[in-house]
């Protein structure tokens, strides 16, 4: 394909000033109020919740630490009781404890001992009745997530110990509906019931009335904190997830640290917060078989009535292995999202295709922007080192035109990829204000596929050693020569 491109000549000196945000229209247009210096404003309002020393130990209301017995009536007494009492730890020594879901209420830490692991229960009469929820992006009632929060204040899971979802080929998996993860010819799958629930969601049903479980197949999320304040998740081992692996909705002042996740099932998902405000990712390891962290707020008209963006995201030290993406955001993106921060990262896997990838579509719409991602270090990916798409999954196909703006990246350098930047946004939307400052993409083996943007500046930046030149982008443009 012939390369074409548009250079920036006496423009150029404003179009660096719009992606500063001095002229930009955006909803911050102060520079100093959609850059890293305001990092720490935000750092200052996420603090981890405390909770009174006393400990409330599960053996004591009949836990057995076997891997047999049924210990769902002690871990929901001693919840309840620390509850009561004001608060404090709920201790789960080692062992290994078999359970139904676990519904934490305020001022409850639940402790997991180094050695201890919860292993949740395969039998789905355990997950009933419905609880209040979101199935990708869109409310309803269906059966209830692994840990599960409703509405409470000062809540935490902590520890060393694991949390094992019991997820695999034989469980929960085959409801995505595809071989490689189980599913065979006459079984059943979740595809009627996700589009009955999003034709419910699009037909104006109340959420309410939107009701699964029983003879249904909506996989649940394995930790779920819905419209929750002041939560901290801290040191545990996930594994084995039915889908979504931690899932702070519409909830803030989220602390996530140190989590060691691995589960390579269907949207397996590391960590999703949604429409969540101020929340801290930091020090976890992620080994995905979705995308490591994907930052969501929504899904098409339910996301768009509820409209509750997902602001003031902060990602730190965190290493990305295996996944679609390592910082991702969409595609259930239809409430918006700014203020997202990401630093000091290391992605590096044949089986990670991205690093920063945004996907939406014109049925999600949603504004996406003041993105900030610096110090990462990428070694090998599968796909683009940064791809932000317009064209997901059903495509052009609606009315509500999505926008991305003010991307910053800096200080990354990547050592393998496919291409540097895919970019595809729509002519009637560009992807404007893309800043890139002190990157080297090296080992790319096909270049750049562009079309749709505005105002995308490179501050010595190079692939595979040639510096790169600022352009506009209008039809497709790619760096890779055809035959």
């Amino acid at each position: 394909m012939e390369v074409k491109r548009c250079q920036f000549f006496f423009g150029r000196f404003f179009r660096s000033l719009l992606v500063f945000g001095i002229l930009h229209g955006c909803s911050c247009s102060s520079p100093d109020r959609t850059g890293w210096d305001r990092l720490p404003e935000i750092l200052a309002q996420i603090k981890p919740p405390s909770f009174p020393e006393q400990k409330i130990f599960i053996a004591d209301f009949g836990a057995v630490g076997d891997g047999r017995t049924d210990c769902s009536d002690a871990f929901r007494l001693a919840i309840q009781a620390c509850h009561a009492a004001g608060g404090g730890r709920v201790v789960v020594a080692p062992g290994v404890y078999l359970t139904g879901p676990l519904h934490l209420l305020s001022r409850v830490n639940l402790h997991v001992e180094k050695g201890a692991t919860i292993r949740f229960s395969r039998d789905l009469q355990d997950y009933l009745p419905p609880v209040f929820t979101r199935f990708e992006g869109v409310e309803c009632l269906n059966y209830s997530p692994m840990i599960y929060a409703f509405e409470q204040q000062d809540v935490a899971i902590t520890g060393e110990g694991v949390l094992d979802g019991q997820a695999d080929s034989t469980n929960w998996w085959p409801w995505a509906g595809k071989a490689r993860d189980g599913w065979k010819t006459g079984m059943p799958h979740q595809r009627a019931d996700r589009n009955a629930l999003f034709l419910m969601a699009d037909s104006g049903v109340p959420p309410a009335q939107r009701i699964f479980g029983t003879g249904h197949f909506l996989r649940v999320n394995f930790i779920q904190f819905y419209r929750c304040k002041n939560v901290l998740i801290e040191g545990v081992t996930v594994q084995r997830s039915p889908m979504w692996a931690i899932h702070p909705v519409l909830s803030e002042n989220v602390t996530i640290r140190a989590i060691h996740y691995r589960s390579h099932g269907p949207n397996n998902d590391g960590c999703n917060p949604e429409s969540s405000r101020n929340v801290l990712i930091r020090d976890c390891y992620f080994d995905a078989g979705d995308d490591c962290i994907a930052i969501k707020s929504g899904r098409n008209g339910d996301g768009r009535r509820v409209n509750v963006p997902s602001e003031n995201i902060v990602i730190q030290n965190c290493t990305m292995h295996s996944g679609h993406g390592g910082v991702v955001i969409g595609s259930e993106i239809s409430g918006s999202c700014r203020h997202v921060y990401a630093e000091n990262c290391q992605m590096d896997s044949p089986e990670l295709e991205r690093a920063l990838r945004i996907k939406t579509n014109s049925q999600r719409g949603g504004v996406i922007e003041n993105i900030h991602l610096r110090n990462i270090t990428v070694g090998e990916v599968s796909d683009a080192v940064i791809r932000i798409n317009f064209h997901y999954e059903e495509g052009d196909s609606g009315d509500h035109t999505p926008i991305v703006r003010n991307v910053r990246v800096s200080n990354l350098e990547s050592k393998k990829s496919e291409f540097a930047l895919v970019l595809q946004g729509y002519a009637r939307s560009p992807i404007s204000g893309i800043y890139l400052e002190e990157c080297q993409f090296n080992g790319v083996n096909n270049g750049n596929i562009m079309s749709h943007v505005q105002d995308l500046v490179f501050n010595n930046v190079t692939i595979n050693g040639e510096p790169q030149q600022a352009i506009d982008v209008e039809d497709e443009i790619s760096t890779v020569e055809s035959d």
